[in-house]
């Protein structure tokens, strides 16, 4: 077996250890990717690493982006869009100043173009691990919607940022009127690709039945809006946004049952594995880029990254604790006062700063060489750095953040809970009038229309009893019985199928098509 066999079995095995490792720790999987990504790359016999930069952003960031804007809460985004924007662009490049002003002044011969670089690939942040660990701890959706929306929108900044400082340090020249124009025009060229690749696919996917072509263009749709947007020096990853909300607000009403839940699941996956070969990856590549740090010391090093690690964690804090008494000062409005939050919220959202997969990439596709022929200068100190910043967030806030929401008591008292249970009662309701119109047409039957309101009448009143609307009189029991009836009954017709296979009277093909059957009629079980 050759080197990338072994390669590519190490990360399959790697990947799946250490997920249900997570899994049975009860830790986000980041955490302990990133902890066993700086212990894999000094695994002896492991080849070394070497990856295209370009390669690096063009395969892993559009469906990175894409996968979670489709699902991002656009209606709370567009609630909080000052505060999102104030993040997303002024917190972005505060951070991307602060960590280049003492970059550039620690380190001796780092130039201040090669600082900034430093600084716009740490500044944006991940919400994988923060969102897993809030979710587990029923945090308040507003809050949740904010940390998810700014890491979603701050990718584009930092690597707008990104983009200027490193072309500073290759070209050797700097304008900051020129980056200013290219920021204002990359946006608004990448907001009208995105948005038109997203009408475009939406038009597509509308007229598709097939579930498994529907799913393909969705997963080729990041790549549709970032490649042109980054051909022409748009922002990418603005575009890839756009689409991505536009599908995920057109999506509900034009994609068949079956492509949703297929697609939901695929994105699931991919999600999840371009993040852990990701941190894989860095990992692998962490042996050559400590081997290049050999003139420095330990401490030397040390000292580097706790430096910058701190200043990115407490440009962060500062920042919650200051811009948002300043704008309380300048917009005095009674809707603006009542969407205040107190200490505690920001301490969290604050706290929850961790950085990522994007900053991952973006490191990894930092250029080797200059257009004078010489090497990007201390460029295995900046991939050291961003792993250091990255393993510190997401190891030390990680572990501590399920404790800070706790100690100060930020929940949202079951909030989210009741408004799924209005949701459903609003279902079921419209469900019976569509069944009490149908029942007057010619085609339907009288028994079938008859079990069917029976059905969500009795639906109705488990939710209204959930709801608090009407007294409960054993609904949720007996709806607990019946389901639990039914997953046996379900798992008895399954042991069926498998004993007629094999018994060698059932094909694999018929079997697996009821069974899929069986599994979605499982899946509608509202336990």
């Amino acid at each position: 077996m050759g080197h990338a066999e072994l390669l590519i079995a190490g990360l399959l095995v790697a990947v799946a250890g250490l997920s249900a490792l997570a899994r049975r720790m009860s830790v986000p999987y980041p955490i302990v990717l990133v902890v066993a990504g700086a212990l894999f790359g000094f695994v002896p016999g492991l080849p070394e690493v070497k990856l295209d930069p370009e390669v690096v952003l063009l395969v892993f960031l559009p469906p990175l982006i894409y996968g979670e804007s489709i699902f991002v809460n656009f209606g709370d985004l567009r609630a909080n869009l000052r505060g999102l924007t104030l993040s997303t662009v002024g917190l972005v490049l505060a951070t991307t100043c602060a960590v280049g002003w003492v970059a550039h002044a620690l380190i001796p011969g780092l130039p201040w173009e090669a600082a900034f670089v430093l600084g716009a690939i740490v500044s944006p942040t991940d919400p994988l691990a923060a969102m897993t660990i809030m979710r587990r701890l029923d945090a308040p959706r507003r809050l949740m919607s904010s940390i998810e929306g700014e890491g979603l929108f701050n990718d584009a900044t930092a690597l707008v940022a990104y983009r200027v400082a490193v072309a500073a340090v290759v070209v050797g020249s700097f304008s900051l009127a020129d980056a200013g124009l290219k920021f204002v025009l990359g946006t608004a060229a990448g907001i009208a690709i995105g948005f038109a690749v997203g009408w475009i696919v939406a038009a597509i996917r509308k007229r598709i039945t097939d579930a498994q072509v529907s799913v393909t263009i969705s997963l080729l749709t990041g790549y549709a809006a970032f490649v042109p947007a980054d051909a022409i020096g748009a922002s990418g990853i603005l575009a890839t946004v756009t689409a991505g909300i536009y599908m995920g607000i057109q999506g509900p009403r034009i994609l068949p049952a079956r492509t949703r839940l297929q697609g939901y699941f695929v994105w699931d996956i991919l999600d999840f594995i371009i993040n852990a070969i990701l941190f894989m990856l860095i990992g692998l590549q962490l042996r050559a880029v400590v081997a290049g740090l050999s003139g420095y010391s330990a401490s030397t090093l040390g000292g580097y990254a706790l430096a910058v690690t701190g200043m990115v964690v407490g440009t962060r804090l500062v920042w919650f604790f200051t811009v948002p008494y300043l704008v309380r000062g300048l917009d005095r409005r009674p809707a603006q006062r009542a969407r205040r939050v107190g200490a505690r919220w920001r301490l969290v959202v604050a706290w929850s700063g961790m950085r990522g997969a994007v900053s991952l990439a973006v490191a990894l596709a930092l250029p080797y060489k200059t257009d004078a022929g010489g090497g990007f200068p201390k460029r295995d100190l900046i991939v050291f750095l961003t792993f250091s910043v990255i393993f510190f967030t997401l190891v030390v806030q990680g572990l501590s953040l399920p404790t800070l929401i706790r100690r100060l008591g930020v929940s949202d008292g079951g909030a989210d809970a009741d408004e799924e249970v209005r949701a459903r009662l609003v279902a079921t309701k419209a469900a019976i009038v569509q069944i009490d119109a149908l029942a007057g047409e010619e085609w339907t039957r009288d028994e079938t229309v008859e079990r069917m309101r029976a059905l969500y009448e009795y639906r109705k009143r488990r939710f209204a009893a959930q709801a608090g609307k009407i007294e409960d009189d054993g609904y949720e029991d007996r709806s607990l019985a019946y389901q639990q009836m039914l997953q046996l009954v379900l798992g008895a017709q399954r042991e069926a199928l498998l004993r007629m296979r094999s018994a060698g009277k059932l094909s694999n093909d018929v079997m697996n098509r009821i069974l899929r059957e069986l599994d979605l009629e499982e899946s509608r079980l509202e336990i």
